[in-house]
């Protein structure tokens, strides 16, 4: 599976590909960020954010994209610019009929380091470990997209066989219900 991990924001949108499935080592195909300068206008600056996403999607072509859920944090400042830049983020997706999943900040943190109260230097140690990197990606958005994708690649997946095992136990049960109202 290859994941599209976007850690949105107005300046910096941090993106980030992996490739793997669980059990098995998962990879970096790339890591970036798109940048827009607080000068320009808003429209502009999620234009620039949606061209950059669409370049991303057409040169990894990933299975599915993980962004991160916006939440309220202490800098309230930065949540409109950030919920515009996730809205950009799932509409790109969506237009191309990706699987789209949405990953808390805490669940990111739980899943990569094991603990949901990680700080950035736990979460960022993980990274370079889980992808046997040298050296952590700058700036950490750009650390961040990679630790959403890896989020999802381990949880999606299980999520993926979850649903397709109840899936599989409803038809089942369908199919057996069918058979006793023939006899």
């Amino acid at each position: 599976m290859r994941v599209l991990g976007i850690d949105p924001g107005l300046t910096r949108c941090g993106v980030g590909v992996v490739d793997g499935s669980v059990g098995r080592p998962l990879s970096m195909v790339d890591v970036g960020v798109i940048r827009t300068s607080s000068d320009l206008p808003v429209a502009e600056r999620l234009v620039t954010i949606e061209k950059g996403l669409d370049a991303w999607l057409d040169e990894h072509r990933p299975d599915a994209v993980a962004v991160e859920r916006v939440f309220a944090r202490s800098d309230s400042s930065t949540i409109m610019g950030t919920a515009q830049a996730s809205g950009i983020a799932l509409v790109v997706a969506a237009r191309r009929g990706l699987p789209i999943a949405m990953h808390t900040p805490s669940e990111v943190k739980a899943a990569v380091s094991g603990n949901g109260r990680a700080d950035k230097a736990q979460v960022g140690a993980m990274v370079v470990r889980i992808l046997r990197l040298t050296e952590l990606p700058k700036p950490a958005d750009a650390a961040d997209a990679l630790a959403l994708a890896i989020t999802h690649v381990w949880r999606g997946s299980a999520s993926n066989r979850l649903e397709a095992a109840v899936a599989q136990q409803q038809a089942l049960a369908k199919a057996q219900k069918q058979k006793m109202r023939t006899r």
